[in-house]
């Protein structure tokens, strides 16, 4: 079966943001999106736990695009990369049935 490259997208992003960030995957055409909960995790800043009653809780919102797409989606987020500290990171991957993403 022959595949074709895209961009795998992942953004991960406080939770009460989710939907800044779907927002820009639909504006930027991306046909698709999922978001799923982080409960703990380590960083630069040291260890975290989900804390909903604080609102730090965080998810995982991932995508699958083209590369012109993934780059008008890149843009977009960009502002809010520093300002509202998101990790968005961004791959090769081998679909099959290319023309869906």
């Amino acid at each position: 079966m022959e595949t074709v490259i895209r961009k795998r997208i992942e953004i991960l992003v406080d939770t009460p943001l989710v939907r800044r960030v779907t927002d820009a995957i639909d504006r930027a055409e991306i046909t698709g999106w999922s978001v799923l909960p982080v409960t703990s995790g380590s960083g630069r800043d040291g260890r975290w736990r989900e804390e909903r009653v604080m609102g730090t809780d965080k998810s995982l919102v991932l995508s699958i695009a083209s590369a012109e797409k993934a780059e008008v989606l890149v843009d977009a987020l960009a502002p809010l990369l520093t300002s509202h500290g998101l990790l968005l990171t961004m791959w090769n991957v081998e679909v099959i049935r290319g023309e869906r993403f």
